[in-house]
């Protein structure tokens, strides 16, 4: 089983002195950006609805009263949204990092797997940042031939060292330790982030930046 950072030995870039690249911002991060923005919005919503509303909350089988929504995520949980936009928090990332466009695929693909897995814990404007630092910097283990450690990481998120960490087995026991994709999987995931902008009249395309060969290699190393 796998432990915090136990991933394919990468080496680890040195964390001191923090430069932005200074590279274009990958078009994945717009389309990512673009989507999770509009699902917290909707998410928010319903969470307000379901806190001013008690005729909102859930029967259990015994038809005891429960709470509307899921602990799983809580973890995430900050105090208040934090200021920083979605898409600056991913640009920011994306800079500070280096990792590549594919991480940001991956760890959508991980946001989407918690969303199935537990379907009552809705990603909301409290837990996303969390949420998405923690996924890409796991995505980068898991991709990325070379990658920064976790305390780069929280500096560049914005949280702890301490809390990166925790958040970051949190997140894979929420996971079941499941991150690793097929190719298929990876491909099908940049086809919906795709046709979410077509439905949205922009026609850009997700940046194929990782081989299908690699992917397939990383379930067998990992898997």
């Amino acid at each position: 089983m796998l432990a915090t950072g136990d991933y394919p030995s990468h080496p680890i870039r040195q964390p001191d002195p923090i430069q932005a690249d200074t590279t274009p911002t990958p078009r994945v991060l717009t389309i990512i950006s673009s989507v999770l923005e509009k699902l917290v919005a909707r998410n928010d919503k319903l969470v307000e609805v379901l806190t001013e509303q008690p005729d909102g909350l859930n029967l259990d089988r015994n038809g005891t009263i429960s709470a509307p929504l899921g602990k799983s995520l809580n973890a995430f949980h900050g105090v208040r949204a934090p200021n920083i936009s979605i898409p600056n928090y991913l640009e920011r990332i994306y800079k500070y990092t280096n990792c590549s466009p594919s991480c940001f695929v991956l760890g959508y693909v991980y946001i989407d797997r918690l969303a199935h897995k537990h379907p009552d814990s809705l990603l909301v404007s409290l837990n996303v940042h969390r949420l998405l630092v923690t996924c890409v910097m796991v995505a980068s283990k898991v991709l990325d031939d070379v990658h920064y450690n976790n305390a780069f990481y929280a500096r560049v998120g914005g949280v702890s060292n301490a809390e990166l960490n925790r958040l970051e087995l949190e997140l894979l026991f929420l996971l079941d330790f499941g991150v690793a994709v097929s190719s298929q999987v990876f491909e099908t995931y940049c086809f919906h982030l795709e046709q979410e902008m077509l439905i949205n009249g922009v026609d850009r395309k997700v940046e194929k930046v990782i081989s299908p060969v690699a992917v397939d290699e990383i379930v067998t190393d990992i898997g």
